[in-house]
């Protein structure tokens, strides 16, 4: 079993995971981890903040709409907390024993046999972080598109510029990272408010658009609509394609687990928080987007705005200031959704560095003793998100697509653990027996969770990089497949300057984590 798994760690594998061979004296990496201060109720609030599911829905309700419509939307909701929900219990079942900010590619390296185990978790590692820098740049650019979407219903003859929506995006990356630096920290009720915001939100929207709204779409509409109109496509196709806007509500679900090492008592506050983020996910976006969608009485005029949760909720309120006020809302709930992506992907950075997964791996996991944070991973992640807005000022297609593999990349880092794990036949002794040792093992029903969560990663690897219409153009080629072929070199490249001779695996002993 030694040779085909590395599920039990002993003998020279424990001494590199000992605590001796840490080499996290103050003069390398300044503290060991951040101060604990995240209580269970924050480490919620941070990961619905990065979700901000409903929000996250209405925002990017564009791409569902030209992909299958009300069908796509509605139903696809369903199907995400069907399917994200079986990742979520599968890394519920692993941060429950193992709460590090390395989360996934931390459990690769646990799990993966031992002649690959250190390719595997650096190729975790480096596939998780990618997908929370564009993941990061996803949430960053839907406060331009918000902000000048308004500016383009009030004043009919002014046509959005690229480099205004660019200045935006820098500005908001550049206000959340000191906010990061300087703040948050000191303010982790922060998280709270923004979770209570959103959800005031939440309920103030659905209550308002339905009351006012008149005259009411028809229960046809809502629930047996599909919109496929010169795409090329089969039916199936689209819905599989549209996808995306409904699985969005769940981008960065794996954000607890990445604040494990801020939290106190992180083996039970991290599985809650995960769970909770699914169900207050689902609970908030379901009933909305069917209440939007009974809301419009003029589906062509949403399609053609540029902006079409805000034309939903003109049509709803019958009142252009009335839908301006909600937007203003919305982009306030993005502010909050950025300050927790930032905390969480500099997290994963810092444990990378830890790791010495990444170039220039000495300064980046470095923890400012004065602020207690990890100030040169924070510089690292805003630098390459505000590279990845220039790219976006070059080219808009371009950079949709890096914010479209964030969704891809996401899930990969999820399946990867997992496929190990259901390869070494599921080995008590690595997520425990029994409720004795981790209250969140699944026993048999694992099983089933963990093949739905490979099943599904392989799933919209697929079809989320399929071109938008056929025959391909330019304009409708998707670039997924290239952004992720990027992606792919950096992390080679990376590879063998410098992980190749530093990555190790992790430099701390897993085991010792199991019930903090």
């Amino acid at each position: 079993m030694e040779d085909k798994n590395a599920s039990r760690i002993s003998g020279a594998d424990r001494d590199h995971l000992s605590d001796e061979s840490l080499n996290h004296d103050n003069t390398i990496f300044g503290s060991n981890a951040p101060p604990r201060t995240l209580k269970t109720l924050e480490i919620l609030s941070a990961g619905f903040n990065v979700c901000n599911s409903w929000c996250g829905v209405a925002a990017t309700m564009f791409l569902g709409f030209l992909a299958g419509g009300p069908v796509t939307i509605v139903y696809g909701v369903i199907i995400s907390f069907f399917t994200v929900g079986c990742c979520v219990l599968s890394m519920c079942e692993l941060a429950a024993r193992y709460p590090t900010a390395g989360g996934q590619y931390h459990w690769t390296y646990l799990l993966a046999p031992k002649s690959i185990r250190r390719g595997a978790s650096y190729t975790t590692g480096i596939v998780n972080i990618f997908a929370w820098l564009a993941t990061s740049a996803s949430v960053c650019v839907i406060i331009p598109q918000v902000a000048l979407g308004m500016a383009a219903y009030w004043h009919p003859t002014y046509v959005p510029q690229r480099w205004q929506s660019f200045l935006i995006y820098q500005a908001t990356n550049l206000l959340v990272l000191a906010y990061n630096l300087l703040v948050l920290r000191r303010a982790p009720v922060t998280h709270d408010i923004g979770m209570f915001f959103s959800l005031a939100c939440f309920f103030t929207f659905f209550i308002a658009c339905l009351a006012r709204a008149a005259p009411k779409a028809s229960t046809a509409f809502v629930w047996t609509t599909f919109v496929n109109e010169g795409s090329g496509w089969p039916n199936g196709v689209v819905f599989l394609t549209g996808l995306v806007n409904p699985h969005f509500m769940y981008i960065g679900i794996d954000g607890a687990v990445h604040l494990a090492e801020d939290a106190l008592n992180a083996a039970s506050a991290v599985p809650k928080a995960l769970i909770a983020t699914l169900v207050i996910g689902f609970v908030t976006a379901f009933p909305f987007v069917i209440a939007m969608f009974y809301c419009i009485s003029d589906p062509m005029g949403v399609v053609s705005s540029p902006l079409p949760i805000f034309a939903i909720w003109e049509q709803a309120t019958r009142s252009g200031a009335g839908a301006t006020a909600m937007s203003i809302f919305l982009l306030i709930t993005g502010y909050f959704a950025l300050n927790a992506t930032q905390q969480t992907a500099s997290r994963l950075t810092w444990s990378f560095a830890r790791d010495n997964g990444l170039i220039f791996s000495r300064k980046i996991a470095t923890i400012d003793d004065r602020l207690g944070v990890p100030v040169w991973a924070l510089f690292f992640n805003a630098a390459i998100v505000f590279v990845m807005g220039c790219i976006y000022l070059g080219s808009t297609t371009a950079f949709n697509s890096i914010i479209g593999t964030c969704l891809i990349a996401m899930q990969i880092s999820i399946a990867i653990p997992v496929f190990f794990l259901m390869l070494g036949g599921r080995d008590s002794s690595v997520i425990g027996a029994g409720r004795g040792e981790n209250k969140w093992h699944m026993g048999a029903a694992g099983w089933v969770v963990n093949a739905v969560t490979i099943a599904f990663t392989v799933l919209i690897s697929i079809f989320y990089c399929f071109p938008v219409a056929t025959p391909v153009t330019g304009s409708t080629m998707n670039y997924a497949v290239v952004v992720l072929g990027v992606f792919a070199i950096l992390g080679l490249v990376n590879w063998f300057v410098y992980a190749k001779r530093g990555f190790q695996g992790p430099r701390i002993n897993l085991e010792s984590f199991a019930g903090r």
